[in-house]
């Protein structure tokens, strides 16, 4: 059974590298997952993950499958749809949602034409779908530095944050962080996608960001508790997810995403904080 579970990432430098990859994503995005669930901003992010689309494709069609091009061109276009969707917002009728939602479709349109354009089906799959399995120096370089800027900036905004998520207009009337908290914590999911998608692809690297945090809320309601949980559902999810692709054949990327699907389902029928489980359990009368 140790065999089963150790033998995979002592025999093979690519799993090694793998599993320190979707550790750094799981440190960086689960905290991340919580606030966009608190905020109710979860589609948010699976809209924000499909927006670096176009980006990346640029610099693949400029660079080849080079790490800085299609970094760079991801963020660009990432903070480029958060800009525009918050003006249009602001300045017309549409809401924020459906501004989103529309730049969510045209930019995964634009950006599967545009690697169509020069690439193979092999190309278009690990645009799409990540190879968390053929992670280099600089690939894992990357998405450490991006897990530590966050874990760093969290700890700097975590009181305005959660401010935020209880009660905005609290901090409106006490303070004028509101605004540049937002804009940063934007920031911070457009980074942590564009990390995950170097190793998951833009179509599961919301995944990895919203189901721990998901799951974390039927154990806790504490947000700090919340935070820690779905750091740890992530990494756990991750390893499951590798040992499962090696031993079954299944693709990693996708194996990542079912088995930290398995845990929120676990979660929503035996979590102790409105899971259904505890939520069917006969209570004395009157018990909250």
């Amino acid at each position: 059974m140790i065999e089963l579970l150790y033998g995979p990432f002592a025999e093979f430098d690519f799993m090694r590298r793998a599993l320190v990859g979707v550790i750094a994503i799981a440190l960086g995005g689960g905290p991340i997952g919580v606030f966009l669930m608190l905020r109710r901003m979860s589609l948010t992010g699976d809209a924000m993950a499909h927006a670096i689309l176009p980006g990346a494709a640029v610099g693949y069609l400029m660079a080849g499958l080079s790490l800085p091009a299609m970094t760079i061109g991801g963020l660009f276009a990432g903070v480029v749809v958060a800009v525009a969707a918050g003006l249009i917002s602001r300045f017309t009728a549409l809401k924020e949602d459906a501004s989103l939602a529309a730049f969510y479709l045209l930019s995964l349109a634009l950006g599967v034409t545009l690697v169509s354009l020069r690439g193979s089906n092999v190309d278009l799959l690990h645009v799409l779908f990540g190879t968390v399995l053929a992670l280099d120096d600089s690939t894992l370089l990357l998405i450490a530095g991006i897990s530590t800027v966050t874990v760093l900036a969290l700890a700097v905004l975590y009181r305005p944050l959660v401010l935020e998520c209880v009660d905005p207009t609290f901090l409106r009337s006490v303070s004028r962080t509101g605004t540049p908290t937002h804009l940063m914590f934007l920031g911070l999911v457009v980074l942590n996608l564009v990390g995950g998608f170097h190793a998951l692809g833009t179509l599961l690297a919301v995944g990895m960001m919203m189901l721990p945090a998901a799951a974390s809320r039927f154990w806790s309601n504490d947000i700090t508790m919340m935070m820690l949980l779905s750091v740890l559902i992530g990494i756990v999810s991750g390893i499951g997810g590798l040992l499962l692709s090696y031993h079954a054949e299944l693709p990693a990327g996708p194996a990542i995403i079912l088995t930290a699907g398995a845990v929120y389902a676990a979660s929503l029928v035996l979590g102790r904080e409105g899971g259904l489980l505890w939520l069917a359990w006969p209570r004395r009368h009157l018990e909250a």
